[in-house]
């Protein structure tokens, strides 16, 4: 079969053996795999990465020496099965699945590993257990999003936002596109995007952003209605202050006693959530600067490189990080179910297609900000180029 392999950070299309299934596994025929951001890193920064994972307790990480087929965003076609499948769909059926797989006893990630040869090809090998028919009505085009898409919904559910709740999302790219699209479903009524090209704030206003801001002549954390939000620590002592006074002049109840009862009720400053959504040094600690007190920022971009930020302003302003990676098997099927639904406005996301000639052009693309934001692999197209985007 025809696949795209990754060595020493260059990608060229070779001619590889079918993969064979192994027990309770499946074969599939690849229709369309996105690239993600994390391919993008991965085809330099590998080493890295798997550095990292290796103090985490995971050694299976790619490498930059070893030859590589990624891609773990996919959908695809049921081919064959190998031995003890349960073979409940028929060949020819479409798919998705979670990009992992058993190699010996260990597990690895599906196109992030040299064990676990990715869908860059024109077929890919996937657990029986973690494969889900499409349902009734879904095309694969939309259906390939999945995986990225259970990416947005598993940052929003961790961010834990509630409806009344203001979201900000910094960065545009498919990531936070995906962040926008699941806090649309969640039902939060107000959305902030931003992103420094134009291009991607029109995308974020096409998945649901209710204001889109550019960086570079507003900030987007004044672009909302601020009452109840404290900017300041200053702000935050003399909201106190005058508070326990107010409440000292009640002639019957205790003014602790109410203060701890309207706390209960959800009584007190407004806490705006953050989703960093970028991955490059330097953003937490601007994020944190910029943000209102007590604000929760949740961290679902990969920076690749170490950073830094300053722990006495988060201190001072009590902001709530959360960092977040993946999705849990439940969200990857709520995930394919919610865009079966149609509750989910994916499609604006995917700018471009190319074959897996066109795959290495694609890379260098994506690396310009702006043109696109998700481009889909069809290992059955020739195109060599994902055209203009957005």
């Amino acid at each position: 079969m025809k696949a795209v392999v990754c060595e020493e950070g260059q990608l060229t299309v070779a001619e590889l053996d079918s993969p064979v299934p192994g027990q309770r596994q499946v074969l599939l025929d690849v229709t369309g795999c996105g690239i993600c951001g994390s391919d993008l890193h991965a085809r330099h920064h590998a080493d890295e990465q798997a550095d990292v994972l290796a103090e985490a307790g995971y050694d299976g990480f790619m490498r930059s020496n070893q030859r590589v087929v990624m891609g773990h965003e996919f959908v695809g076609t049921v081919a064959s099965y190998g031995p003890k499948a349960k073979r409940k769909l028929e060949p020819g059926t479409p798919v998705v699945a979670l990009p992992l797989v058993r190699s010996g006893k260990e597990m690895h990630a599906i196109g992030l590993s040299a064990s676990a040869p990715g869908a860059y090809a024109e077929q890919v090998v996937v657990e029986e257990s973690l494969m889900f028919e499409l349902p009734e009505g879904l095309s694969p085009a939309l259906a390939v999003l999945t995986e990225p898409m259970a990416i947005g919904y598993h940052a929003v559910r961790r961010s834990e936002i509630g409806r009344k709740d203001v979201a900000i999302v910094i960065g545009c790219g498919p990531v936070g596109l995906a962040v926008i699209c699941m806090l649309k479903v969640r039902g939060v009524r107000t959305i902030v995007a931003s992103d420094f090209c134009a291009g991607r704030r029109a995308l974020a206003t096409a998945c649901g952003a209710d204001v889109v801001v550019d960086p570079t002549k507003d900030s987007p954390y004044d672009s909302f209605d601020d009452k109840g939000v404290l900017r300041t620590v200053p702000d935050a002592v003399a909201l106190a202050v005058g508070t326990i006074e107010k409440l000292q002049r009640l002639p019957v109840l205790p003014w602790h006693a109410v203060w701890r009862a309207a706390e209960k009720m959800g009584a007190g400053p407004k806490r705006p959530v953050i989703f960093e959504c970028v991955g490059l040094p330097g953003i937490i600690d601007g994020i944190i600067t910029g943000a209102p007190l007590f604000s929760r920022v949740v961290v679902v971009g990969v920076c690749m490189e170490p950073d830094r930020f300053r722990p006495v302003m988060a201190i001072n302003k009590e902001i709530d990080l959360r960092f977040v990676v993946g999705y849990t098997p439940p969200e990857f099927y709520d995930t394919l179910q919610l865009l079966a639904e149609g509750k989910v406005v994916a499609a604006p996301i995917v700018t471009g297609t190319v074959g897996l000639p066109g795959v290495a052009a694609a890379f260098d693309v994506l690396r310009e900000p702006g043109r696109h934001a998700k481009i889909v692999i069809d290992p059955r197209s020739t195109a060599t180029g994902p055209g203009a985007g957005s």
